[in-house]
């Protein structure tokens, strides 16, 4: 195979809800935007997704919607499998299979049963346990999201890193922003949704949460929301999304898990909003200090430094955020993974 030549890819997709989502859904958007960034640099991409999907690669759907939109398909894991297996069942019309591994690494029961090279992104943070599990299949490539994120795959093949990218253009850059700190993202205890309402509550400026009500929202967030000082916005959509990251002083990431990579953070620094975060996980990966954010080492230095945050430039972070996370550099962060794998891959050898 010429080094340059377009490549044949499987890229499974999750099948919670169409891609890209029409609300929250970030493995769904990465998922959709390698697709399209795939197609635009001339490959031939046939994407396993939902019926509902929009894309400009080939469409295969087992299911027309997703089980996040019908509460009748259950158990989720065995729609996500079967979507899985269609991909596989058609394996020797692709180069490769990439699968997007929203929750587990399915694919690694499909490992020694497919023809072709099968990759997989995970999407969130491994356990000891979990990777010790995984182990047993070393010939299945991992592409870490990050740094840290590779470092606990540490025990099986990590054929690449390749940060996330976004489409930056569609974040519209705002200088001047409204008086408000913005919370965005799942109501979790890892979140850190409660931490940010202390460091609103303490430092007097009015907090917005935005994110889809679910339990834990429930039973131990509503409780602070007043609707003046702290106010739930509910889930946004796209549109929605970045005008609040544009009308915000700044985005707080009082994260408390260690999160691979940290979508939000990237979206609020290409509208030039700057990030308050903790310092855990893949955070220093994406920020950097002192230009698009700040990075502290606890809820109180948060407090205390957060003034430092809302005097950074946003036309630099702004500018930072663009030239760090444009999605072209993740396509071609991926292509350079395909390319190796299929150049060391017995698979691919035989092929």
């Amino acid at each position: 195979m010429l080094m340059n030549a377009p490549l044949k890819i499987a890229h499974v997709g999750p099948v919670a809800t169409a891609i890209p989502p029409p609300k929250s859904g970030s493995v769904e958007q990465m998922t959709s935007l390698l697709t399209e960034g795939l197609v635009a640099r001339g490959h031939d991409v046939t994407l396993f997704a939902t019926g509902n999907s929009t894309t400009g690669a080939r469409l295969h759907a087992t299911f027309e919607h997703g089980y996040w939109e019908d509460e009748h398909m259950w158990p989720w894991e065995l729609y996500e499998m079967l979507n899985l297996a269609a991909a596989v069942e058609r394996a020797r019309d692709f180069d490769l299979v990439h699968y997007e591994a929203a929750y587990f690494p399915i694919s690694l029961a499909f490992a020694r049963l497919c023809p072709v090279p099968l990759v997989q992104t995970l999407h969130h943070s491994p356990t000891t346990a979990e990777v010790a599990l995984w182990s047993r299949y070393p010939q299945v490539g991992f592409v870490a999201i990050s740094d840290e994120q590779a470092r606990l795959l540490a025990g099986v093949s990590v054929v690449g890193t390749v940060l996330h990218g976004i489409d930056t253009a569609r974040f519209t850059f705002r200088e001047k922003p409204d008086d408000y700190l913005l919370f965005l993202g799942r109501f979790t205890e890892g979140k850190g949704v409660l931490q940010a309402i202390e460091v609103a509550r303490k430092t007097g400026i009015r907090l917005i949460m935005a994110a889809a009500d679910e339990a834990y929202y429930r039973e131990k967030v509503a409780q602070h929301v007043d609707g003046q000082h702290i106010v739930y916005y509910g889930e946004a959509g796209f549109e929605e999304k970045v005008k609040l990251y544009g009308g915000a002083r700044a985005l707080l990431y009082p994260i408390q898990a260690r999160e691979p990579f940290g979508l939000v953070l990237a979206e609020a620094m290409a509208c030039g909003t700057p990030v308050a975060a903790l310092d855990r996980g893949a955070v220093r990966e994406v920020v950097d200090d002192r230009i698009t954010g700040v990075v502290f080492s606890d809820l109180d230095a948060m407090v205390a430094g957060l003034d430092t945050v809302l005097c950074l430039d946003r036309r630099r972070v702004h500018e930072q955020a663009v030239a760090r996370f444009g999605v072209d550099r993740m396509v071609r962060g991926y292509e350079d993974v395909y390319r190796h794998v299929l150049a060391t891959s017995p698979l691919a050898r035989r092929r």
